[in-house]
């Protein structure tokens, strides 16, 4: 079976509801009051958390960090990383205060960070669990830093193989930390649905032995309820209070009221999901004696004549001997008169 963890109240794992991350990373656009906004929307919308993203932009980022072409498209007015990075900062006493605030909320706060003194940050607002990007999969500072904390750990698994899975696996249980959560992920913004590969999530979790789940970059909610169908643990989904607003994600995440139908239709899957036990529910106990048949007399049958093909018929509802126990009744004799259209009973028949 794979892992199971808590994270705070939450349990992950299967066979416990999915724990649903709204990613606001940095749709703030670095305003903590916007930031806020985000909380109180990620609240209503049902999400069991708030992810932001903690780094310290010339810790993160080299002046020779070009953007990527997703982030030139979408936020023109910086022309490097590490501009664009500082725009969009929040400092130790900021999140202290989001923290502060998605705890009056009732939204767990998480954050992830992109290299170790954003680790310290965090670590000194008392987050229960970390979450480890794609691109710092083999980054194995990181990696150990993080998981000597003993906190549960989400990993994103963006561009990378198996083999590099393993390696952040072994790094993090050599570390003495067996809580980790691996999220399928496809680094791309929007991510086309042809490159989701969702049943890598499978793949994953029995490789692995690992509670698994899906961060993700496609458009639309259709993704993350199609891998809580295929067993993801997690879904984290990038959200913004307005799509049009500058910056590097606003384009390729949700809106409130779309995020709020994300959980939703999450939360009416894993319901219909079931317990995986074939067997009938109750609720169509009541409908069944109108939808199965029973036997009837299709002409009349004296006393004393024997059960046969030819005089009796198979129609609802299921009033008298059931259709599956026609072998059964064929070559009884009726012991009194049956008329013809009658519902044959068993009291009806002798040897």
């Amino acid at each position: 079976m794979p892992n199971e963890f808590k994270i705070g109240r939450y349990s992950i794992g299967q066979g416990h509801p999915c724990f649903i991350i709204a990613e606001a990373g940095v749709n703030h656009n670095g305003s903590v009051e916007l930031a806020k906004k985000m909380v109180d929307a990620a609240k209503s919308a049902g999400a069991d958390a708030i992810k932001f993203q903690t780094f310290i932009p010339e810790e993160m980022t080299s002046e020779l960090a070009e953007k990527a072409d997703y982030q030139n498209k979408n936020d023109p007015r910086h022309k490097t990383q590490l501009e664009m990075l500082r725009s969009l900062a929040f400092s130790p006493e900021q999140f202290k205060e989001l923290k502060v605030y998605c705890d009056n909320v009732g939204v767990l706060f998480l954050s992830t960070p992109f290299e170790v003194k954003s680790v310290d940050i965090l670590e000194n607002l008392g987050v229960l669990a970390y979450k480890i990007p794609s691109g710092e999969i083999t980054n194995i500072q990181l990696l150990e830093y993080i998981a000597k904390k003993g906190k549960p750990i989400i990993l994103s698994t963006g561009m990378s193989s198996i083999k590099e899975i393993k390696f952040a696996l072994e790094t993090i249980y050599a570390a003495g930390n067996k809580q980790v959560a691996v999220l399928q992920c496809t680094t791309s913004y929007p991510a086309s649905p042809e490159t989701l590969n969702l049943r890598a999530m499978q793949s994953i979790a029995k490789k692995f032995k690992v509670s698994v789940g899906l961060s993700d970059h496609s458009e639309g909610i259709v993704a993350p309820i199609a891998a809580v169908a295929l067993g993801a643990c997690v879904i984290e989904k990038h959200f913004t209070l307005d799509r049009t607003m500058e910056g590097p994600d606003h384009k390729a995440s949700l809106e409130p009221k779309e995020l709020k139908a994300m959980v939703d239709a999450i939360r009416k899957t894993e319901l219909m999901l079931g317990t995986g036990i074939k067997k009938p529910h109750e609720s169509e106990f009541a409908i069944l004696k109108h939808a199965r048949k029973s036997i009837f007399a299709s002409v009349e049958i004296k006393s004393g004549e024997k059960i046969s093909k030819d005089n009796v018929i198979i129609k609802r509802p299921l009033i008298g001997i059931p259709a599956e126990s026609l072998g059964k009744a064929l070559g009884k004799k009726a012991k009194r008169n049956i008329s013809a259209k009658e519902s044959i009973k068993w009291k009806d028949l002798g040897d």
